[in-house]
């Protein structure tokens, strides 16, 4: 459509309309002294393809490249590991719950903390009431106040983990049944460790995931959302609240109580520590006379970048090569093995990275 088409570009000079009319009529007999084909190749570049308003035309969306097989297949076997790794995790969580803090009545934050401290409350009025049915009941309300404040960042896994973290605890309620503790007395040192330990483990390896057990963590975001508060001091503070509300509680321990504080303390220091042990990473030096042996380990087998420069050796002066990557810990294991039998005669220094940011590791600085 033309300038003088459109209503919306409003009223035109008479000079700019002529200008317009007579740059149409030569683009008409221009286009009538070509052959057909050639003048549908000039309207064409003459009117451009337009998307409608907020649509991509086909020329601006990007092609999906479609992956080969060996990418399919690696593809295939991260989501296998990453979600054996999840299930691994709510699987130790479940049991530590179930072994260690229901039974000791150990109330140490998070959904089964407040169920263990509020479950002797409706036993007197509900029979066979038990912490298996309000972590349940509990856990569905807070997933639905979840998904009203916060839509869909309430997230597929944190839904997962919940339901599964649920469903084991009643399937261990059934295949275990814990009638009294493993060690035969109530909130020792011991099952208080063994506690801190299994949950402090599980949790780790379920936020080293980036996922949530739900519970208490689901209103954490909703404070970090409204209130602009880091999600880890909210969910500690939140854990450390129901920990002391044991000792207001009647019928409660005072003892239990002061255990299950210090329990809470340990476990986020026990978390920290798992999480950063896990994630571990190595910054590797190698000066070597061969880089494109190490050039093609580091690439190949470990599927690792690195960056190369060219150097000289102080004492010899011959030219040398030396090239930094980081890595897993693992991943360092085997560049190590590799280059000793590759290229011996290398010089390779590793360090750990406390922190690294870029693709690959860290996603945001």
């Amino acid at each position: 459509m033309t300038d003088l088409e459109n209503p919306e570009k409003g009223e035109r000079t008479t000079e700019n309309a002529a200008e317009s009319e007579t740059v149409l009529s030569d683009s008409l007999q221009n286009e009538a002294a070509l052959p057909v084909g050639a003048a549908e190749e000039v309207a064409a570049e003459v009117e451009p393809e337009v998307a409608p308003k907020g649509k991509k035309s086909k020329k601006e969306k990007k092609e999906k490249v479609p992956l080969s097989r060996e990418e399919r297949k690696k593809n295939i076997i991260k989501n296998v590991k990453y979600w054996t790794m999840l299930n691994i995790g709510v699987l130790i969580l479940s049991l530590g719950v179930h072994m260690f803090e229901i039974p000791n009545h150990f109330v140490m934050g998070g959904v089964s903390g407040l169920s263990i401290l509020l479950t002797p409350l409706f036993q007197n009025i509900i029979p066979n009431f038990n912490e298996n049915i309000l972590i349940t009941i509990i856990n569905v309300i807070l997933l639905i106040i979840g998904f009203i404040f916060l839509g869909k960042g309430v997230g597929l896994k944190t839904v997962f983990c919940t339901v599964m973290y649920n469903a084991e605890l009643w399937l261990f309620e059934l295949i275990i049944p814990m009638e009294t503790t493993l060690s035969g007395e109530v909130a020792t040192l011991m099952e208080a460790i063994y506690a801190v330990v299994t949950v402090g483990v599980a949790q780790a390896i379920i936020f080293y995931c980036g996922a949530s057990s739900g519970g208490t963590d689901i209103i954490a975001l909703i404070v970090k959302k409204y209130a602009k508060v880091n999600i880890g001091p909210a969910v500690i503070a939140s854990d450390f609240v129901i920990a002391f509300l044991a000792f207001f509680v009647p019928g409660s321990s005072k003892g239990i109580a002061m255990l299950s504080i210090l329990g809470v303390a340990l476990r986020s220091f026990a978390i920290d520590g798992i999480i950063e042990n896990i994630a571990k990473t190595k910054y590797v030096t190698i000066i070597t006379m061969h880089p494109e042996v190490v050039s093609k380990v580091i690439l190949q087998d470990l599927n690792r970048g690195f960056t190369k420069y060219d150097a000289q050796g102080g004492y010899t002066g011959d030219p040398r090569t030396i090239i930094i990557t980081v890595c897993k810990r693992a991943q360092a294991i085997r560049l190590k093995e590799k280059l000793y039998l590759l290229d011996p005669a290398s010089f390779v220094i590793i360090t750990d990275a406390n922190e690294i940011l870029g693709k690959g590791f860290a996603a945001k600085f």
